[in-house]
């Protein structure tokens, strides 16, 4: 009997409305302690494919008559397959994940942030299996994406759904974790591409110059995207004040951690650099500035309405990144005990150099698993 199944975007839906669900994982033990469907609303079972291959007799008694239970596996083939043995067995609330957790690394999830000033509008796109945000600003006709993904079909299709030309692409660093569609949305729409220069030295191709203290205005309605130079996680980090209300920090400060400095083998060289823009530049900055940064590392930072936001006020309060006087011991946190580097971390930033041009299907295997972007 065919299973049915359910798409990503139905799956990050029930997590963003903390809908209950069981899932029944199918992948390798070590697989699903690494990278999970991330949901405080969820039950977890994790049984490995090949353990099931004989029957599901022995799993029946703990998966749950009442709620839906989603199967889910690698690339959507195993979960069908033990899906339809537990539908032989007289199960009939069980789910197959599309796609499986390349796809669920792939979903992104546009959700409004709020309305700018004189029309415009700001919306936050919710990479929700890889813990990425990147973001549209839109006014007057136009739009500006910042911290693309690489499927950037979602920005280009978005746009026409508003009624947008998207005008200008920005990336706040050279990305190590995942593969920035910056440069490949900017030759699909025409629209101008700007890296910090800092982190441009080795690349392949033209840019434009993000240089501290550039304005970028978007439509006609004067919403400045107002570059900041904040090295620390990148040597070229630069953050962006919008309409003087929004702080996007890229990878230098999220909602419960702060950003890693040794992605590029530096961060000796480098952890000064992100102690001086966390402490000092962003210290010059309004603390009613709302924080919108380039990751999330948990599900607890995101909002009710699923957006990642908060004040920078309330950061400096209770982010313990920001609380930390001792200078030796701010060294030590963010130097040394620092999570494993994200997967294939190098062959990523060379991608995003332009040195090399991977396969999509090498790409996707490049991102699989979660951000480490975080000193924890």
């Amino acid at each position: 009997m065919a299973i049915k199944e359910m798409t990503v975007k139905e799956v990050a839906k029930k997590v963003l409305n903390k809908e209950n669900m069981f899932i029944l994982d199918v992948r390798t033990e070590d697989a699903f302690q690494d990278w999970k469907i991330e949901s405080d609303s969820f039950d977890y079972m994790n049984v490995p494919y090949f353990d099931l291959l004989d029957g599901v007799e022995e799993i029946m008694d703990d998966l749950p008559k009442d709620k839906d239970v989603l199967v889910v596996c690698a690339k959507g083939g195993s979960s069908q397959m033990v899906g339809e043995m537990l539908v032989d067995e007289g199960f009939t609330n069980v789910y197959s994940l599309e796609g499986g957790m390349k796809a669920w690394s792939e979903h992104l999830e546009p959700i409004k942030v709020n309305d700018l000033k004189d029309g415009g509008e700001l919306y936050q796109f919710v990479r929700i299996g890889k813990g990425c945000l990147s973001y549209m600003v839109v006014s007057n006709g136009e739009a500006a994406v910042i911290d693309a993904t690489r499927m950037t079909d979602v920005y280009v299709n978005f746009a026409k759904e508003l009624g947008v030309e998207i005008k200008h692409i920005f990336d706040t660093h050279l990305h190590a974790d995942h593969i920035s569609g910056g440069r490949t949305l900017a030759e699909q729409t025409g629209g101008t591409y700007w890296l910090p220069p800092k982190d441009a030295t080795e690349v392949t191709f033209d840019y434009a110059k993000l240089e501290d203290g550039e304005h970028v205005t978007i439509g006609s309605t004067q919403i400045d995207i107002n570059a900041i130079y904040s090295p620390g996680h990148t040597i070229g980090s630069t953050s962006f004040v919008v309409d003087n209300q929004y702080l996007m920090t890229g990878d230098i400060l999220f909602i419960d951690s702060i950003g890693r400095p040794d992605l590029a083998g530096k961060a000796e060289d480098w952890v000064m650099d992100l102690r001086e823009t966390l402490y000092t530049r962003y210290q010059e900055l309004s603390d009613e500035l709302i924080v919108l940064p380039a990751h999330f590392m948990i599900m607890d930072e995101l909002n009710e309405d699923g957006t990642v936001a908060e004040k920078l006020g309330v950061l400096f309060e209770k982010n313990h990144g920001l609380n930390i006087d001792d200078q030796d011991e701010f060294r030590k946190m963010v130097t040394e005990n620092l999570p494993p580097q994200p997967n294939a971390y190098q062959e990523i930033r060379e991608t995003n150099m332009g040195k090399i041009n991977p396969e999509d299907e090498k790409q996707r295997e490049m991102e699989i698993g979660p951000n480490r972007c975080a000193v924890r």
